[in-house]
C-alpha cells in the first residue's frame, strides 16, 4: 500500500504540501504511509525516517498505552472528528521533547483500503501566549483585588469618618438647640419671676403700711384683714419657690420618692380642705364618693401635690357660682382621678402646649401663675408610672384625668 502513495507521490505532494499544518497518514495498523514536510519538520524527522514507522514514534511514551484502543474505536466508526476535545494532546519530537498539539482526524478509502489522515497543529506558541495571558490576568486580578481592598478600606474609613462627623454635627445641633431652649426658658423665667414676685411683694408692702396705720383697738378688724393679705401673699410666694425647686430637683434627678401605704380618703380630705379656703363666692366642690376603704401604695406627698395643683387650677380659672366635680374611679390595679370645672377652658391652638414648662394659655395670662405646675405634675406622674390627659372646650370648662397604679412597683 505504501507503493500506492509512492506511485501517486506527485498528487499527494500537491495536496499535502499546500497545507501549512502537519499531515500524517496511517493505515489500519497505525503505520505511517505518508507525511508532508510540515509534519516532518514539526516532529524532527526526515521523510525516510518517518515513513513506514509505527505511529507510536510521534506519541509521548506515557500516552502510548491507551492510544491503540482509541485508534481502533475511531477506525471502526469512520467519521471525521477532532481529537482530545476534553483533554490536552502532546506530540513527541525526535529529540525526546514533548509539545502540545491539536489533531483533526479524517478517514478516507483508496482501493477499498481505509486510511486515517491526521491534521496536526503545533500549539506551543499559542499555549505560551495563553499561559502568558493567564499569568497577566492573574497578576491583573491580583492588582485589581488589592486595589479593591484598598478602595473598600478607603470607603469604609470615609464612611466611618462621615458617621463620626454626622454624629458630632447632630450632637452639636442638639446642644445648640438645647442652649437656645435654655436661653428661652431663662428669659421666660426671669420675666416670670419679675412679674410673679413683684405683684405679691407690692401687695405685701401696701398691706404692711396699712397695718401700721391701724393701731387702735377698734381698728383690729382692718389689721387682721391686711395681715391675712400678707399671709396669703407669703403663702403664694412660698408655692412659687417650691415649684421652682421642684423643677430643679426633677431636672437633676434628685427627687426621691417615699412610697408607703395610706388611706386615699386622708389625702383627698386634706386636698379639699385646703382648696375650700380658696373658693370664690358661690363655688363648691362635689366630693368624691365611696373612697373610705381605698388604700394606695404610692408617694402620699406627691399625690397630694398633684391633686391640689389640678383642683386649685379649677378654682382659679372658674368664675363664681360654679361647681367643680371631683370623681375617683378605682379598678383592680389602678385608680383614676377626674376633676371637671366650668371655667374658661383652653383655646384649641394652645392645648398641645399645655404641659410645656412656663407655657400659659392665651386666656389665662391675666391670672397669676407660673406655667410650670402642669409640667411638674406630668413629670412626677411619668416617674410614678402614671398618666395625665385632659378634655377642654373653650369658654365651657376643662376636665383633667389622672391615672395612677394602686401599688407602685418601682
Amino acid at each position: 500500500m505504501l507503493n500506492l502513495f509512492h506511485e501517486n507521490e506527485f498528487v499527494f505532494n500537491v495536496l499535502f504540501e499546500g497545507v501549512s499544518e502537519g499531515v500524517i497518514v496511517v493505515d489500519e495498523n497505525q503505520t505511517i504511509v505518508a507525511s508532508n514536510s510540515a509534519a516532518e519538520e514539526m516532529f524532527g524527522y526526515t521523510k525516510n525516517e518517518i515513513q513506514n514507522q509505527h505511529l507510536d514514534i510521534l506519541i509521548p511514551t506515557n500516552f502510548r498505552a491507551g492510544h491503540g484502543a482509541h485508534f481502533n474505536s475511531f477506525y471502526k466508526k469512520s467519521s471525521a472528528r477532532k481529537m482530545g476535545q476534553n483533554s490536552e494532546l502532546f506530540g513527541a519530537h525526535k529529540t525526546g521533547n514533548n509539545f502540545p498539539v491539536e489533531v483533526g482526524l479524517n478517514p478516507f478509502i483508496i482501493d477499498k483500503k481505509k486510511y486515517v489522515m491526521s491534521i496536526v497543529i503545533n500549539v506551543s506558541a499559542r499555549k505560551k501566549s495563553e499561559a502568558k495571558i493567564m499569568e497577566l490576568n492573574a497578576l491583573l486580578e491580583g492588582k485589581i483585588s488589592e486595589r479593591t481592598i484598598e478602595l473598600n478600606n478607603t470607603v469604609a474609613n470615609l464612611k466611618h469618618e462621615i458617621e463620626k462627623r454626622v454624629k458630632a454635627e447632630t450632637k452639636l445641633r442638639k446642644a445648640l438647640k438645647k442652649e437656645k431652649e435654655l436661653n428661652e426658658l431663662k428669659t421666660k423665667f426671669l420675666s416670670l419671676v419679675s412679674h410673679e414676685f413683684k405683684t405679691p411683694l407690692s401687695g405685701m408692702l401696701n398691706a404692711a403700711v396699712l397695718v401700721g396705720k391701724y393701731k387702735k383697738t377698734e381698728m383690729q378688724e382692718n389689721r387682721e384683714k391686711h395681715l391675712l393679705t400678707i399671709k396669703n401673699k407669703v403663702h403664694y410666694l412660698d408655692g412659687i419657690l417650691n415649684d421652682f425647686l421642684s423643677v430643679e430637683r426633677l431636672e437633676s434627678g434628685k427627687v426621691k420618692y417615699k412610697f408607703s401605704s395610706f388611706k386615699l380618703s386622708k389625702v383627698v380630705n386634706e386636698v379639699i380642705y385646703n382648696a375650700n379656703l380658696m373658693l370664690k363666692n358661690g363655688q363648691h366642690i362635689m366630693y368624691p364618693k365611696n373612697i373610705d376603704n381605698l388604700d394606695l401604695y404610692q408617694d402620699e406627698r406627691i399625690l397630694e401635690l398633684i391633686l391640689s395643683n389640678i383642683l386649685n387650677n379649677a378654682i382659679k380659672y372658674s368664675p363664681e357660682n360654679t361647681k367643680i366635680d371631683f370623681k375617683i374611679n378605682p379598678s383592680s390595679d389602678s385608680i383614676v382621678f377626674e376633676i371637671k370645672d366650668q371655667g374658661i377652658g383652653i383655646p384649641p391652638k394652645d392645648q398641645k402646649y399645655i404641659f410645656n414648662r412656663y407655657f400659659r394659655a392665651e386666656n389665662a395670662l391675666t391670672n397669676q401663675g407660673t406655667g410650670i405646675g402642669l409640667n411638674i405634675i406630668k413629670s412626677h406622674l411619668e416617674s410614678l408610672g402614671g398618666t395625665i390627659k385632659f378634655r377642654s372646650i373653650f369658654n365651657e370648662g376643662s376636665t383633667f384625668i389622672v391615672e395612677l397604679p394602686i401599688i407602685n412597683k418601682k
